[in-house]
């Protein structure tokens, strides 16, 4: 998955404003007690993190 098909997804379904902020305060276990941001910021796959993201929201199946 490329990051721009990553942050189409993300801003799909939280939309354009509060995806970024989720992005940024949200801690996710899977992803090592880290958010999406600090996650991709190590080189973290937006495939793994897209579903970490997955697994904690509820993403509509046609996103996933």
């Amino acid at each position: 998955m490329r990051l721009t098909d990553f942050w189409q997804r993300m801003n799909r379904h939280f939309g354009e404003r509060y995806a970024e902020s989720w992005a940024h305060d949200y801690v996710i276990a899977q992803l090592g007690g880290r958010t999406v941001t600090q996650a991709l910021a190590e080189g973290e796959s937006a495939k793994t993190v897209w579903r970490a993201v997955c697994e904690v929201t509820d993403i509509d199946p046609r996103l996933r």
